[in-house]
């Protein structure tokens, strides 16, 4: 489960952050998650449940929003959304493309108090 692996990783770089700002408490943790990541939020929520116990996260929120996959075409070099198991450049028709986004996740924003 690459989840827990996610929410140690979101862990490591929300603490400090908290700390840093003086706030004693993360009441929300907003991501973005791509398509493409392979990221179940219900796992990751339970992941990052059992990860910030005694710690400034436990209780947070987990808020998620999806990426959608982002391609490039090398045909004629357009950039789009690409439609999820259908990559074909939408401006061209070429299968030439490669993804470019919409397989990692980000912190958007941490609500503290």
């Amino acid at each position: 489960m690459h989840e827990m692996a996610i929410a140690e990783q979101i862990l490591r770089t929300a603490l400090p952050l908290v700390r840093e700002h003086g706030a004693e408490k993360i009441l929300e943790i907003r991501i973005s998650i791509g398509v493409l990541s392979g990221v179940v939020p219900s796992y990751l929520e339970h992941a990052l449940t059992e990860l910030s116990r005694g710690t400034a996260a436990q209780g947070a929120r987990l808020v998620a929003s999806y990426v959608p996959p982002q391609i490039r075409c090398d045909a004629c070099g357009a950039h789009s959304e690409g439609k999820r198991g259908l990559y074909v450049c939408p401006v061209c028709g070429s299968e030439k493309i490669r993804i470019t986004g919409g397989s990692g996740y980000k912190i958007d924003d941490l609500l503290v108090e």
